[in-house]
């Protein structure tokens, strides 16, 4: 069976909700709405570090690779952002995510890497602008070996 010709409109759904679930932390934590930060219904104080940056970063690159816009360069630092909350915040706690709370962080971290890694999928921004200059946009499924038969 071919999954060729679904593999970018998939790689894109993945990507935006990742974004919008990544976004969605974001504003709760910035804006307290949506249960606020960390359930509490306040939001973060204005500049703390780190934790009302790493917001301002889930809003910003969230949003990015939600509609797929600098897909690559923002999933990078949005990939690097949770691998700091894991080794920072998580990881002192525990060595393994299940014990330690960072789940999240860790499936954040690597989903993003998969993104900056793939590309953003074929319903993006980014396309649609590689479209627009004449210029091919990347698609995993044409870099990817032909897999037939496995």
């Amino acid at each position: 069976m071919k999954f060729d010709h679904i593999s970018g409109p998939v790689l894109s759904l993945f990507r935006m909700v990742t974004g919008l679930l990544f976004l969605c932390h974001g504003v709760s934590s910035v804006f307290g709405v949506l249960g606020g930060n960390r359930g509490t219904g306040h939001a973060i104080p204005f500049g703390t570090w780190p934790g009302w940056w790493a917001a301002l970063i889930q809003v910003i690159f969230g949003a990015l690779v939600m509609i797929g816009l600098f897909s690559r360069v923002a999933a990078l630092i949005s990939s690097g952002s949770m691998a700091y909350a894991y080794f920072v915040v998580h990881q002192p706690q525990g060595l393994l995510p299940l014990l330690n709370g960072g789940e999240l962080a860790v499936l954040f971290c690597w989903s993003f890497f998969l993104v900056a890694v793939l590309g953003p999928g074929t319903w993006a921004l980014d396309a649609v602008l590689h479209r627009t200059r004449g210029e091919d946009a990347y698609t995993p499924a044409a870099a990817a070996p032909n897999l037939q038969g496995t």
